[in-house]
């Protein structure tokens, strides 16, 4: 059904269940896996006349994310090919988590993209956002939310 499903990961509990459906999922269809993590770029500064970091100090930061990024997918790599899963592990640099999600899809070829979902409500989603509830609106690859 499925040949190759991109998985967003960051990490955390949640999006660890979500990645464990994804593996057992692929490995059901015997589809190849791909399995994201979206690095955020430092902000340089939203307000005015705020305190500037030297273009050293960003650079550094920026590094520690993505080797953290990396370091999130090739365990979940690691994991699910001991599974006996084919595995791509990718990080992509993007201020916008749902666009990044879905460009990575779009250029991998996944024919499903599996995610988790805080499910926040009212104020809480208001102020923070849904990432996910970006990519369901301007995915045009099936999306599977876990929560």
């Amino acid at each position: 059904m499925y040949q190759r499903i991109l998985v967003a990961t960051d990490g955390s509990t949640l999006s660890k269940k979500a990645v464990n459906s994804a593996i057992a999922l692929a490995k059901l269809n015997g589809a190849e896996l791909v399995v994201l993590k979206v690095v955020p770029r430092y902000p340089q500064s939203y307000f005015e006349g705020g305190l500037a970091l030297p273009a050293a100090d960003i650079a550094r930061v920026e590094k520690q994310w993505a080797e953290h990024g990396q370091a999130v997918v090739d365990a979940v790599a690691r994991s699910s090919a001991a599974k006996g899963l084919t595995v791509k592990p990718v990080t992509v640099k993007s201020d916008v988590v749902s666009d990044a999600i879905i460009a990575t899809a779009k250029k991998q070829k996944c024919d499903l993209i599996v995610m988790a979902s805080h499910g926040r409500k009212g104020i809480k989603r208001l102020l923070l956002g849904s990432e996910t509830q970006q990519v369901l609106t301007h995915s045009h690859v099936p999306v599977l939310v876990l929560r």
